[in-house]
């Protein structure tokens, strides 16, 4: 593919992908069962060190009768084509096993953020109807199923599999994992030690084979700038293809192996990390539950990595580990840094130390299943760092200024994409979807430049979005988390720069006449209850927030003084 390929058209900042290789109509499952029939015998997944115990290895032949016993115990509890199954957990082999079990019967897997607190799990679980849950025990500090008692109490009093909560309505089954026993939920591995039946086994290969690749199989939560959650809604067409050519963008390919030390919730682990290997025949290596720098190398060192995945703090904390000399990293070649902007000196440092001459840029969005643009593993570095790459195949992008007119060659404003990877839709939010899809093209919010050559340059956030160490946060979101504390008339949140995780989260606040409170207490008050990248580092008590004549907030001028008061403290 050359750059000529992918060129703007009539001197318009408007660019369209390459029609080949051709688009696929295969389920999840068709190429899972692709790849496990073709390898059987070679290593699929590695989970280094779970709770404890030994690696956990599968060959393609035993990661799919494992896959293969989840889907029938999922059938036989009942859930059917359509039902959706939250899972909640860092990278353990129980989410991969969901993400392929619930494919195989046409079951909405929903992706819960491993940070969720309280108010976050019950607006998800509700707004989506969640069926069940498959939840991790806890991780780091987050007790998840402390949490899930304190929403359904009710499951102290009921059999697994009959929960009736009166918080969560629609939620029947909770399935825990780990060696534990809670009241009303299923121990995921006392479900998983039965063997399955050919009559199921054969039931679950009918059901598979009668499933459409534009049926939906996958609901990601991305944060709106109207305050609450939307539920991205991805069909088996948007991630299989999108997987399919974010891989071979980055040269991955049958009998790699790469490291994914992003978290499963997010498209980056789902999708561009185990999904590509799927529809590859690449191996899986996941080093940790969550991101560990040390583990991550050890991983890398010990498993012959070829590519690894990451956000730029991932890659920084990997080059500033002191043991980093120590560990053998010749076998590594490529991978993909997205999230945020990679600094140049970033990107040298990781040619030169970690022997990732091929690695790549990626850039995208939930709703777009997620890559749009992405660069070659050939460009040079100071396009990889300058830019994003350009368009990926059988999408179309254009960038419009606010009449929703094309902008020459050069030109800002916001980037829209239209193509097979555009999202089914917001679950159950028609009037949210047709605001941002209009036409087939999905408006991304984001500000963009399209250069001579089709490398695209992502230069701000339209919905005021702040990005840190690679979680995107809406302040809206915050701000409305905020409106509940009984002491709280305004508050505005805001990004302000950050030396270790790119933009830090700070909140200016109003108080009620006669109200008093602290730094400390609004801290205090979010933890437990929304997550803790979203739980601002710096509070501000002002008298005033900065507005226009036409009553809008001036954020631009609060981040302004708020980074010259920073500098001086």
């Amino acid at each position: 593919m050359t750059p000529a390929d992918r060129s703007p058209i009539h001197g318009l900042s408007h660019v369209r992908g390459a029609d080949a290789p051709a688009l696929s109509d295969q389920t999840v499952a068709a190429w899972f069962d692709a790849t496990a029939d073709r390898l059987a015998d070679q290593t699929a997944c590695v989970f280094r060190a779970v709770d404890g115990a030994a690696d956990v290895r599968w060959n393609w032949a035993e990661f799919r009768h494992q896959v293969d016993r989840l889907a029938v115990v999922l059938m036989k509890l009942g859930f059917e084509r359509g039902d959706r199954i939250g899972i909640w957990s860092p990278n353990r082999p129980e989410w991969i096993l969901a993400q392929y079990a619930t494919a195989r019967l046409g079951v909405i897997l929903v992706n819960v953020n491993p940070a969720y607190r309280l108010a976050e799990l019950e607006y998800a679980l509700n707004k989506v109807a969640c069926k069940g849950l498959i939840s991790a025990a806890s991780f780091k500090s987050s007790n998840y199923l402390g949490m899930v008692q304190a929403l359904a109490p009710e499951l102290a009093s009921c059999a697994p599999g009959c929960l009736q909560a009166a918080r969560l309505p629609h939620l029947r089954t909770v399935i825990r994992m780990g060696a534990g026993s809670t009241a009303g939920m299923f121990r995921f591995d006392d479900l998983m030690a039965a063997a399955p039946e050919p009559a199921e086994l054969a039931r679950v290969r009918t059901i598979a084979a009668s499933l459409s690749c534009h049926d939906p199989i996958n609901i990601q939560f991305t944060s709106g700038t109207t305050g609450s959650p939307k539920g991205a809604t991805l069909t088996h067409h948007n991630i299989v293809n999108n997987a399919r050519y974010v891989a071979l963008t980055m040269g991955l390919r049958e009998g790699d192996s790469l490291c994914i030390p992003v978290p499963l919730y997010h498209c980056f682990g789902m999708v561009m990390s185990s999904l590509a290997c799927t529809v590859t025949g690449a191996t899986m290596v996941f080093p940790s539950e969550g991101f560990d720098p040390e583990l991550t190398l050890l991983a890398l060192h010990h498993e012959r990595c070829t590519h690894v995945h990451g956000v730029p703090t991932m890659f920084i904390a990997q080059l500033d580990h002191p043991r980093l000399s120590e560990f053998d990293l010749s076998s590594l070649r490529g991978g993909i840094m997205a999230g945020s902007p990679c600094p140049i000196e970033v990107m040298k440092r990781v040619h030169q130390a970690m022997n990732l001459r091929e690695v790549t840029i990626a850039y995208g969005m939930t709703e777009t299943s997620p890559v749009s643009f992405q660069s070659n593993t050939d460009d040079p570095v100071e396009r990889r760092v300058s830019t994003v790459g350009r368009v990926m195949p059988h999408l179309e992008v254009k960038i419009v200024d606010a009449q929703g007119l094309t902008v020459p060659v050069g030109q800002t404003g916001e980037l829209c994409t239209r193509g097979y990877s555009v999202m089914q839709g917001y679950w159950g939010e028609p009037e949210r979807t047709a605001e941002a899809v209009v036409d087939g093209w999905m408006h991304t919010g984001d500000l963009a430049s399209i250069d001579a050559g089709g490398f695209c340059n992502i230069v701000g956030r339209v919905k005021d979005m702040l990005i840190r160490g690679g979680e995107n946060i809406y302040p809206r979101e915050v701000e409305e988390f905020l409106f509940r504390h009984p002491a709280v008339a305004q508050v505005q949140v805001f990004g302000v720069p950050d030396e270790r995780f790119g933009e830090e989260v700070c909140a200016w606040i109003v108080l009620k006449p006669g109200e008093q409170s602290t730094e400390q207490a609004i801290r205090d008050f979010c933890r437990d209850q929304i997550a803790h990248y979203k739980i601002p580092r710096y509070v501000r008590f002002v008298p005033e927030i900065p507005m226009t004549v036409t009553g809008k907030a001036q954020k631009f001028v609060m981040r302004d003084q708020m980074i010259k008061a920073l500098a001086q403290e």
